[in-house]
């Protein structure tokens, strides 16, 4: 009788703790459902654009407003001991290894980071840890509720939605009581929604190159400008190794701001006692990220101990090309920091995430510089692995580029990777027959795009793989012509390729043939029918569709190699999909 009630018991609490896990859930949709509606929508992006970002100058002093209506200060702002960093490539890394080291030397961290993977509620990590589904829900109704009640006296109703977030992320780091808050930039860094931020104890700039081009300039020295547009008077910046007009720019601003700036070399690969200083993020470049981060913390534990000593600002005369150990020793690292370093993790920059009979390689480069990284990674890790299989193994390329970037820029290095197939497909997890259908993963919502537009990008991409690719096969066989027809060709493939002119404008169908010599290529509605032809149905979850249609050169491999690159959204969507190890 005991042990039946006992069951009977145990049943009812596993049904209660269900439904609350599910209204939890139920309730976090219903937040991201709201807060998808503060996105702008294709129409509204593409009028601002045409202003030339002419309303940017009022991002901050209307970010100012808002937070003011969520009873945030500027004052209470201050009272945030703030790490700021921009950049364009390694920034969000170089988050990641500060929030790592300052958790490790027993801080309690938060964590603002753009864009999410999977979730919205990664944005906002609270020990190295995304928060809860239950407090993101309070959170984001609670910033919701003061600004609804508030908005009919404001001139600006609503926040858009990534100057929601930071709204809420200032928020959230004020009533966890974090001892330092860790602010990855959004966009550019002047007029970035997180540049409300007056009194950070350190500023830091990652690597710069050419992204968000339409919004911040077309060459190097325009977006360092923006860049260095989160320096603060009287506070320290460091920035990592830069191109020479992008230094000029950020030691001129540095200068007119009244900021002491700093350039920080590579980390070395051994401390003064020869042991290996070891990172949690592959890739050659996380060096660089990693010294930058090494230095942010030392200052700003320097500053939290109170015990900084006072250092004089470089004088024009000093060579600002040196290391200035005296802000920190990096040859000697303390134990905590370089336990941060190594367990540090950032998911989709350098990732393999290893099932039974296919790796996943996942890295969200979407600039000249980060892809040609990434290809050195996947090159040498793939490798590496390969030589543990006995049977074939052969590679896949998953692609996609969104905004502004120059999609040839990005393809061109890839199409020399000797991949057995390229796959291109947008930033969508799921169809329904020929279709978008509404993703129930509401976090992946994106209306900033129209499906048309996107599908219209995977094609686009995929022609100029195509024709890269004849292109490299060209120039490989320039003395020798072929005088045979395969008439096995793809109709389709060739009825693609007629509409898009090729090297010299042949269209031939022998040129076409020469694209199957090269590379497979294939095009998808969304990324589950991509993987699972990719995957040829190994991936189990995703959805499960005849992949009859695989090339007989890619079948009966003993192992499937896919590097997924060009779209950190692309990644993310992957991750959703496939799960993370």
């Amino acid at each position: 009788m005991t042990t039946k009630f006992l069951r009977t018991l145990s049943s009812v609490a596993s049904s209660a703790e269900i439904n609350k896990k599910y209204e939890v859930w139920r309730r976090t949709q219903e937040a991201v459902t709201k807060l998808n509606t503060l996105q702008s929508n294709a129409q509204t992006l593409e009028k601002i654009r045409k202003q030339g970002g002419k309303r940017s100058e009022q991002n901050v002093p209307n970010m100012i407003k808002f937070a003011e209506r969520v009873g945030i200060s500027l004052d209470d702002v201050d009272k945030l001991s703030i790490i700021h960093v921009s950049g364009t490539k390694g920034k969000g890394s170089t988050c990641a290894f500060c929030e790592s080291i300052l958790r490790h030397q027993g801080y309690k961290t938060g964590f603002f980071s753009s864009p999410h993977l999977v979730e919205v509620r990664e944005r906002f990590r609270i020990d190295g840890i995304p928060i809860s589904r239950e407090k993101f829900t309070n959170y984001f109704w609670d910033v919701l509720g003061k600004l609804e009640k508030t908005k009919k006296s404001a001139e600006d109703p609503m926040p858009a939605y990534f100057a929601f977030l930071t709204v809420m992320s200032l928020h959230v780091f004020l009533k966890e009581k974090v001892d330092v808050a860790i602010m990855e930039v959004g966009i550019g860094g002047q007029y970035d929604s997180t540049n409300l931020v007056r009194k950070p104890v350190v500023c830091g700039v990652s690597s710069l190159g050419l992204d968000h081009t339409s919004i911040l300039g077309e060459t190097i020295d325009k977006i360092a400008w923006h860049k260095a547009g989160i320096f603060k008077p009287g506070v320290p910046a460091f920035t990592s190794l830069q191109q020479e007009a992008a230094l000029n720019v950020l030691q001129n601003r540095a200068k007119e701001i009244g900021c002491p700036l700093t350039i920080v070399p590579s980390l070395p690969m051994l401390d003064s006692n020869g042991d290996d200083i070891t990172l949690g993020i592959s890739g050659t470049m996380q060096r660089h990220n990693a010294a930058l981060a090494v230095q942010l913390c030392k200052v700003w534990t320097d500053s939290r101990q109170k015990d900084q000593s006072q250092q004089e600002a470089p004088s024009e005369d000093d060579n600002n090309h040196q290391f200035i150990l005296n802000h920190t020793e990096v040859k000697t690292l303390p134990t905590a920091v370089t336990e941060g370093l190594r367990q540090c993790r950032w998911d989709g920059r350098d990732q393999r995430i290893h099932k039974t009979g296919v790796s996943y390689y996942l890295d969200g480069a979407h600039t000249l510089e980060s892809v040609q990284q990434c290809i050195e990674w996947f090159k040498t890790s793939s490798a590496e692995e390969s030589k543990q299989i006995s049977g074939r193994v052969i590679r896949i390329l998953l692609f996609n580029s969104t905004g502004d970037r120059e999609a040839n820029v990005l393809i061109e290095p890839l199409v020399d990777c000797g991949f057995d197939a390229a796959v291109f497909c947008p930033n969508i997890l799921f169809s329904t027959s020929n279709t978008v259908a509404c993703t129930p993963k509401k976090d992946a919502t994106n209306l900033t795009v129209t499906k048309e537009s996107q599908l219209n990008r995977v094609l686009a991409n995929m022609l100029l793989f195509e024709r890269l690719a004849v292109k490299k096969l060209q120039q490989q066989k320039h003395e020798k012509e072929s005088t045979q027809t395969d008439t096995s060709c793809s109709a389709a493939k060739k009825s693609k390729l007629d509409n898009d002119s090729l090297e010299n404008g042949d269209n031939s169908q022998h040129t076409v043939c020469m694209i199957e010599d090269s590379v497979i290529t294939k095009d998808f509605p969304c990324i589950s029918s991509a993987l699972t032809w990719a995957t040829q149905g190994r991936e189990p979850n995703t959805s499960l569709q005849s992949f009859t249609e695989v090339p007989s050169k890619l079948r009966n491999a003993e192992h499937i190699q896919i590097l997924v690159t060009g779209s950190i959204h692309l990644v993310g969507g992957v991750i959703g999909l496939i799960g993370s190890e």
